[in-house]
């Protein structure tokens, strides 16, 4: 698996979104690593699972270089405009189906705690994180958000809509949101239901009590 590597295409368009590589420093200072070293052992620890800190030296990159390397790109915004890089050549190619999203949310642990952690109502011993995450009708993601463990669904369902605009907007198309949200009941509540109506979107969202129909 150490020769596991991201696709050539992939590694050409996420080096113009790069900042430039810094020239080498002198002698007696520490050789630099390559944006394309960077590059692989990122995707191998995407593929693979391993922690940062098992990543194979032949890679040519330690995992904790990579992983500073990786929280700085993600500042600048790197990772946002490769998605939506890629997300507009799917919209191209007529295989992102915008008219139709669905809205989830998952809890992961957070063995290494963060801001961005809290307890659980499902374990109030263990930190978790919140990922709410929205895709197309073909599975695509559009957007992820991250909150605390025990912020509440129906909190993050509106700006994680509203972040899925920048993908969805279409040339000639006055709106930019889709037409038809599905969503589980821990979503649902009348003031979500109406702010979703009002920007012409319409929410399949269980009430309590319903058979939702969808299996979700």
């Amino acid at each position: 698996m150490a020769g596991a590597r991201p696709a050539d295409a992939f590694i050409a368009k996420l080096k113009t979104l790069l900042p430039a590589e810094e020239p080498i420093g002198t002698e007696s200072s520490q050789p630099l690593v390559s944006h394309l070293a960077v590059i692989k052992v990122l995707w191998y620890v995407l593929v693979t699972g391993c922690r940062y800190g098992d990543v194979p030296f032949e890679l040519g990159c330690s995992g904790r270089t990579a992983h500073r390397r990786l929280r700085g790109w993600n500042e600048t915004g790197v990772w946002d405009d490769l998605h939506i890089h890629f997300a507009t050549m799917l919209k191209k190619a007529g295989i992102l189906e915008a008219e139709l999203a669905i809205i989830y949310s998952v809890l992961i642990r957070a063995f290494g705690g963060g801001d961005s952690t809290s307890p659980s109502l499902v374990d109030p011993r263990k930190l978790r994180t919140e990922h709410t995450l929205v895709v197309d009708g073909n599975r695509v993601p559009l957007v992820i958000h991250t909150a605390l463990a025990n912020a509440s669904d129906r909190g993050q369902i509106l700006p994680t809509v509203a972040d899925s605009t920048r993908i969805l907007v279409k040339r000639g198309r006055p709106r930019s949101h889709p037409d038809v949200l599905f969503a589980d009941r821990g979503y649902g509540s009348e003031p979500t239901r109406d702010a979703l109506h009002a920007q012409g979107i319409e929410p399949v969202i269980a009430r309590r009590g319903e058979d939702h129909g969808n299996s979700l």
